[in-house]
């Protein structure tokens, strides 16, 4: 499955982030980079932007930009980990012992 990029998401490398400004707000996915891995350690969604489906936004991005760059992800943050127990379609881009973890195929 190939998913496209989000023109509005920048990975800010320098603050090691990937960011979506809606407004005077910010979502952001919080990353360190070793590569080939992509350890995803937080996600935060500002309260007023909250139930807009922006995490989600940010995850299929991300997931795009790893497979785009052949990284593979360490979900550590709760969110991500949980994203990919729902769609587990995206099991190729996750670190096989997380995917062990998970219970992805």
């Amino acid at each position: 499955m190939t998913d496209a990029l989000d023109p509005e998401i920048h990975d800010n490398a320098e603050a090691k982030r990937y960011e979506l400004k809606v407004g005077n707000e910010v979502a952001v996915v919080t990353y360190n980079l070793s590569e080939p891995n992509l350890m995803i350690t937080e996600t935060l969604v500002p309260i007023p932007l909250e139930g807009q489906g922006l995490a989600s936004r940010l995850a299929k991005h991300v997931i795009a930009d790893a497979r785009a760059r052949k990284l593979l992800i360490l979900p550590v943050c709760p969110f991500f980990s949980a994203y990919f127990q729902k769609h587990p379609e995206h099991a190729d881009v996750v670190h096989p012992t997380y995917r062990q973890i998970l219970g992805l195929q």
